[in-house]
């Protein structure tokens, strides 16, 4: 700590992202990274944008991502007016923050924002860097969620959830979403579908009917850009115009030359997005009747990743032996009920069989 530190830094609990080992022969399964690379378009329009000799570099890119988000609109059916981008999901997320989810009563009281007790760990920690007052509501036993529970919050100003849910990875119907939009039209809701192209429902066919209602995607896994940093929002406009007033005060220039051409040139190639989706969705079923076989229970999974436990074992002990095998997995130790679990990524079809072989070996070893 330092005597020169804001005050608000001192109450700040900062996200800690997954582990980002640099060794070798690794299998990488901890932080939902797209085990295939991007579309070889992706590719073509990098070097395209580069040129022969880079000279674009140094110039600024479009700050209105006028290519990309035009290409997104296209993809949903809606206008470039309702389409925000920014560096990456979490970016887009924060503005959001402070842009759309903090409210107060008529007497000056806040309106709390609700999201699950067991969800993304960044909504606490931009809460705390924004001071929105936050109440967290539990997930069932299942570690489902229902957005029943969020409707009866009456002086709620605000909802986020991500569905799929992370670190979870179980969905939520469209229509329960619609029903929440429908029940309470007086509360910004936040849907966060960072993982929705594994098998969910995108709430993204609603935001025409509903003006209180921002959907959140990302390039990070669908997409396999989280090198590249994009994520974008689908609104109607007054709810985009927020958002690009709070960008405008913090850098009008969020996405590099790169990072434009390579996201535009990953939505405009759909053949390849679907065949990788596909696959992922694949050996996550493969992945999810292997390890059930072992005595896992695993929770169904709408994203490109599983959340399991051994009955006879901790989380944190089989993600060591685990790493002895050179295999890396998530655990979280909080909240203590899903200490037990391990979150483990798809990876390709020879990725998930040496996980389920090192875990044989370490099962019939009793770790």
């Amino acid at each position: 700590m330092s005597r020169y530190w804001s005050a608000v830094v001192h109450q700040l609990k900062p996200y800690v992202p997954g582990e980002q080992p640099k060794l070798a022969n690794l299998i990488k399964l901890n932080t939902n990274e797209n085990p295939y690379p991007p579309s070889p378009q992706v590719l073509a329009a990098i070097q395209a944008e580069l040129g022969d000799d880079a000279s674009r570099l140094r110039l600024y890119p479009d700050p209105g991502a006028t290519g990309l988000r035009a290409a997104l609109a296209r993809q949903h059916g809606l206008q470039p007016a309702q389409v925000f981008v920014g560096n990456g999901s979490d970016e887009v997320l924060a503005h959001i923050f402070l842009a759309l989810l903090k409210h107060e009563d008529a007497a000056g009281q806040p309106r709390p924002l609700l999201f699950p007790d067991v969800t993304y760990s960044f909504y606490p920690t931009y809460c705390l860097l924004y001071g929105v007052t936050a109440r967290t509501l539990a997930l069932d036993e299942q570690l489902g969620l229902h957005l029943d529970d969020y409707i009866a919050q009456a002086d709620a100003g605000a909802v986020i959830f991500p569905n799929p849910n992370a670190p979870t990875g179980r969905g939520v119907p469209l229509a329960d979403v619609e029903r929440l939009l429908l029940a309470r039209p007086d509360m910004v809701v936040v849907v966060d579908e960072a993982y929705v192209d594994f098998g969910a429902e995108s709430a993204a066919t609603l935001v025409d009917r509903f003006p209180n209602l921002v959907v959140v995607h990302t390039f990070s896994k669908s997409r396999s850009l989280a090198g590249m940093r994009v994520g974008y929002a689908l609104a109607q406009v007054p709810l985009i115009e927020a958002l690009e007033r709070v960008k405008d005060s913090f850098n009008s220039y969020p996405l590099d030359r790169l990072a434009l051409a390579a996201a535009q040139a990953a939505v405009e190639d759909e053949a390849y997005f679907e065949q990788t989706r596909q696959a992922v969705m694949r050996s996550r079923d493969w992945l999810r009747t292997e390890l059930t076989k072992l005595g896992f229970e695993v929770l169904p999974s709408q994203a490109n990743f599983v959340f399991a436990r051994h009955p006879q074992h901790s989380g944190a002990a089989l993600q060591q032996v685990l790493r002895e095998h050179a295999i890396i997995v998530r655990h979280f130790r909080q909240p203590e009920r899903i200490a037990p679990y391990l979150r483990i990524t798809i990876g390709t079809d020879a990725e998930c069989q040496a996980l389920v072989q090192a875990l044989v070996a370490a099962l019939k070893g009793s770790l």
